[in-house]
């Protein structure tokens, strides 16, 4: 069961304005760059779905969650569909993220009255997933999709849209800029936060450090609006 309801996960993605998402094959490993988002001020974060027995570390996850990270809301991503949805929510999972919209998932999210955010590359998309309800669409792939100007021109005939580009993010100043200049509610960063170079090193120190440089400049490009 989800330790975080609905309207808090929302208005934390959209305070925070990033969502770092990652996939790990190791339990250890996993636990550790968690903690390490969390120890950079992040308080929230997307497992993704993404290999073999991919449920058994996110489970993992969620119980270090409870104990040693507290006050991180762990979701799950790369949901395809509603049992796989169903299997995560039954393991904790705070919010569901799918690289499509899928009406059977946002159905079993609406029951639990969990977040859910479908990816969506079209205005006639972006119309459906909010007829379901979904409150933050995710844009994916973002930069492919159209970047920072789709966004923008989205929000011409629906203002009231909210968008999570993922894919197409990085932590340079320019790049959040653009984002958040054009209206995004928050972002989503794999990749380029969680560096396959820092984790391989057993370097967590610089995870933090970049989560805490990123979500600096979020607030900072936020506050010169």
């Amino acid at each position: 069961m989800a330790r975080f309801d609905r309207l808090t996960v929302l208005n934390t993605m959209i305070a925070e304005g990033m969502v770092p998402l990652f996939y790990h094959n190791d339990v250890g490993t996993a636990q550790q760059i968690a903690s390490a988002i969390e120890q950079g001020g992040g308080h929230l974060l997307e497992f993704t779905n993404r290999g073999d027995f991919a449920i058994e570390v996110f489970s993992a996850l969620v119980k270090q969650g409870r104990t040693i990270c507290p006050d991180l809301i762990i979701g799950a991503g790369s949901i395809d569909d509603a049992p796989t949805a169903a299997l995560y929510l039954a393991h904790g999972a705070n919010f569901i993220v799918g690289p499509t919209f899928d009406e059977a998932t946002a159905r079993v999210c609406n029951r639990r009255k969990v977040a859910y955010l479908p990816g969506c590359g079209s205005l006639n998309e972006i119309a459906t997933a909010e007829e379901w309800g979904v409150e933050i669409v995710k844009l994916f792939p973002g930069g492919a999709a159209g970047g920072p100007d789709f966004v923008r021109d989205i929000h011409g005939p629906r203002p009231w849209a909210r968008i999570m580009p993922t894919g197409g993010v990085s932590p340079d100043e320019d790049n959040l800029r653009a984002w958040f200049d054009a209206g995004v509610a928050c972002v989503g960063m794999g990749s380029r936060l969680v560096r396959r170079s820092w984790v391989d090193a057993g370097d967590y120190a610089s995870i933090a450090q970049m989560t805490t440089e990123v979500l600096e400049r979020i607030r900072t490009l936020r506050s010169a609006h």
